[in-house]
């Protein structure tokens, strides 16, 4: 039985930490759940939000209707072939709980993507990743209801539309699933992926010559924990902007004046530029305003500093934005969801 409770604070359920206000909250915690909540007469007239560990939002203010919690837990594996695994997540999970189950398990695939905040469903809505591994890299399929019907479907690898940070439940279908289940493939004979430099680095660092998955999975966290925020301890969303990409064209062009830029070639030819960087070089890195911050390890982190508003962080993001458009002609994209 659902329980939806009035006027309740989000502040335990955004990993900004910001203390507003939700007119109504409810937790699902199965399939049933959500399908009953259909039929309730708050869900019928009332705007929805729904969330997972509240890693990768900002909310701006209160939130005037409801806010569905996504607790929908389980781990379920089987064997596709001799070499490859399916497993089956509840969207509820906690992502860093998987990851450290696979490792446990000696299956390989998710241990770059270590340490990230935020549950299993937004894993496949985001294309999650880091250190040169991408959610879209081993997910399978994924189950979903949607929200008005109820109706089941099954969201293969192709219908997800996978892009960088980007998925069809950021575009076409923002708002209209409500994630149940994701299954990735994974590898039951691991195999080691060691191409981002940093975690050469850092496995030299750990006198590590011979890697295993745990290996490079505990490189992961050492970076991670080095550079980012514990959101625990400072409230953050992890990256709040997107690497911009820019023609080869403009890339020259902005090489010729800014000897140091950070940027990756694409198979695309299109050139990847590092927003932090650019952040950085406009002298914003530690720069605050209204208890808003950028973090001064690393300036692609937007922190709540001193009992920041939601609407402080996002002014924040603004004037970053402007800084680096007016400094570079380059325009960042938020990877944070906003909720107004």
């Amino acid at each position: 039985m659902i329980r939806v409770q009035s006027k309740v604070n989000l502040k335990p359920y955004n990993t900004f930490g910001l203390a507003v206000t939700a007119d109504y909250f409810v937790e699902v915690f199965t399939e049933n759940d959500f399908i009953e909540l259909l039929d309730h007469g708050i869900y019928k007239t009332n705007p929805h939000l729904i969330i997972g560990g509240g890693s990768n939002i900002l909310l701006c203010t209160d939130f005037k209707g409801l806010v569905i919690k996504n607790s929908i837990t389980g781990i379920h594996s089987n064997k596709s072939s001799e070499d490859k695994i399916i497993v089956k997540v509840g969207a509820g999970e906690v992502w860093h709980h998987l990851v450290q189950y696979t490792l446990e398990q000696g299956w390989s695939g998710l241990e770059n993507l270590s340490l990230i905040p935020g549950c299993v469903g937004a894993s496949p809505m985001q294309n999650i990743g880091a250190y040169g591994v991408e959610i879209k890299d081993c997910f399978y399929e994924l189950e979903a209801l949607h929200v008005k019907t109820g109706q089941k479907r099954i969201f293969s690898k192709a219908d997800c539309l996978f892009g960088y940070r980007e998925s069809i439940f950021k575009q076409a279908e923002k708002g209209n699933y409500f994630i149940t289940n994701v299954s990735f493939i994974l590898d039951g004979k691991p195999k080691i992926n060691t191409s981002y430099g940093s975690i050469k680095e850092e496995l030299t660092q750990m006198g590590i010559n011979h890697p295993s998955i745990k290996d490079v999975a505990q490189a992961v966290v050492n970076i991670r924990q080095s550079k980012l925020p514990d959101p625990k301890i400072i409230g953050n969303a992890g990256s709040f902007f997107k690497n911009p990409e820019v023609s080869a064209e403009v890339y020259q062009t902005l090489k010729a004046t800014h000897e140091n830029l950070v940027a990756y070639l694409l198979p695309s030819g299109k050139y990847k530029l590092a927003a932090g960087w650019l952040i950085e070089a406009c002298g914003l890195k530690g720069y605050e305003q209204n208890g808003a911050a950028v973090h001064a390890k690393q300036a692609l982190v937007l922190i709540n500093k001193n009992n920041a508003t939601g609407q402080s962080i996002f002014d924040l993001s603004t004037v970053v934005k402007k800084t680096v458009q007016d400094k570079f002609g380059v325009t960042l994209e938020r990877e944070v969801n906003i909720i107004p």
